[in-house]
């Protein structure tokens, strides 16, 4: 469901204001910032693209190379992602392709399966949203919006309508334009944005677009990046 990319990168520093504080000290100002934008799968959960496929299969009655055919080889997956299909079509496609009707709770299903949310980041999204403005962004089509209540319940209803699919958007990361479409989404500026994804090719597009953007992988580096910016301190995940 995502493009390929590499972590590389991934401990470069997003370029924060020195200032000079009495005495001839150098302290970093943080931006204020009003928006923290995520990423999905990588970030808030562990996609295994091999359970999905075998959750398809076994629903069509053939096997997970097969369903990889349809849905990966042929670029059905990407279209679906990119917008160029509605959720009607992309779901007649993969029924055609596999050679029975395939609906979107069958669909659903094989997501839920495949994706597991990451306890620990989930704890600090949610004490993040008691201080700034959350969102998500991620290569999905629209089809996973139905999906996220089950996956990452903590954080429902926090997030109602602060999911931004890359197939409703209809354009992908890394490309600035889906970065541009959510601030105006959000209503904020690219200054006033924090975003992180597990792929440095996608924040290396927020930051073409102007957003501050860093690489996270897990909770402890979310937690440096958000500590970096000013909005955790050190400590545990409680409220303070």
């Amino acid at each position: 469901m995502r493009p390929a990319g590499s972590r590389t990168g991934s401990l470069a520093l997003p370029a924060l204001r020195p200032r000079t504080a009495p005495g001839g000290t150098v302290r970093v100002t943080p931006p204020r910032l009003r928006l923290v934008l995520l990423d999905f799968d990588g970030v808030l959960a562990r996609y295994d693209q091999r359970v999905r496929l075998a959750s398809l299969a076994r629903a069509a009655a053939c096997t997970p190379a097969h369903v990889s055919e349809v849905l990966l080889d042929s670029g059905l997956d990407r279209a679906y992602d990119s917008g160029a299909l509605d959720t009607a079509k992309y779901l007649q496609h993969l029924s055609a392709g596999l050679g029975t009707a395939v609906d979107a709770a069958t669909w659903i299903e094989a997501r839920v399966a495949a994706t597991q949310a990451d306890p620990a980041v989930l704890a600090l999204v949610a004490l993040l949203a008691s201080r700034v403005e959350v969102g998500v962004l991620t290569n999905n089509g629209p089809l996973l919006l139905e999906a996220l209540p089950r996956i990452v319940a903590p954080l429902f209803p926090m997030l109602d309508g602060r999911v931004l699919c890359s197939g409703i958007l209809g354009v992908r990361k890394p490309d600035r334009a889906i970065f541009e479409r959510a601030l105006a989404h959000f209503d904020v500026h690219a200054q006033e944005t924090l975003f992180v994804d597990d792929l440095f090719v996608n924040v290396q597009g927020a930051r073409a677009a102007g957003l501050h953007a860093d690489t996270v992988v897990h909770a402890r580096s979310l937690r440096t990046v958000l500590r970096r910016y000013g909005l955790m301190r050190a400590g545990p995940v409680t409220p303070d």
